[in-house]
């Protein structure tokens, strides 16, 4: 009976161990697969918006989101996952979520990216506990010149917002009721993605 009760003892604390590694194991899997769809949005960025890469280029940090789901009727909503990209380096996860009321019918996927532009609003943004990108003035969402490369005049805000889809950018949008928080998912600092900027 001695050795029964030891046996199942064991187990137990044998399970209480691998809790923890299955749940990192869980988080290394999820950042791995946000960081492969985070490299697919920034290519398909650079390939249907001229001008994005070089403006990606100046950014201190680079916050994507590559799938953000967005549906509903009358009232919509809208869920994604992303990273912060800091010297071509995943730093942090985050989500972004939000709700709007307005003509709209069905559902969509569209990718955004925000490119921080000064030390500033980096720092500002790691140190929110939320961002509410909308009641942000410090953002401006890029739109296309007349030229077909991104309008220029929206280089110099703090936070250049870009939007966009398999066709490229989306216009006419608006990025009130748009909120970011951070994901509880901490980089692998030893084999962290290290994609070029």
């Amino acid at each position: 009976m001695r050795l029964f009760s030891t046996a199942i003892v064991l187990m137990s604390v044998a399970c209480l161990i691998g809790l923890p590694r299955a749940a990192l194991a869980d988080d290394a899997a999820e950042r791995a697969e946000i960081d492969r769809n985070v490299d697919t949005a920034l290519a398909k960025l650079h390939e249907t918006v001229p001008g994005s890469q070089q403006i990606e280029k100046q950014a201190y940090g680079v916050l994507i989101f590559p799938d953000v789901f967005r549906a509903g009727i009358g009232i919509g909503g809208e869920y994604g996952k992303g990273a912060l990209r800091v010297q071509g380096k995943s730093v942090a996860y985050y989500s972004t979520g939000g709700a709007s009321i307005g003509l709209q019918l069905g559902a969509e996927t569209r990718s955004m990216v925000f490119m921080f532009m000064t030390t500033g609003a980096l720092d500002d943004f790691q140190r929110s506990s939320g961002w509410d990108v909308g009641g942000d003035a410090s953002v401006a969402l890029v739109d296309v010149g007349a030229s077909g490369a991104v309008d220029a005049s929206r280089s110099g805000k703090p936070v250049i917002a870009f939007v966009f889809g398999n066709s490229g950018l989306m216009g006419s949008l608006s990025l009130e009721g748009t909120k970011v928080s951070k994901l509880d998912l901490t980089p692998d600092t030893a084999s962290g993605s290290t994609a070029p900027k």
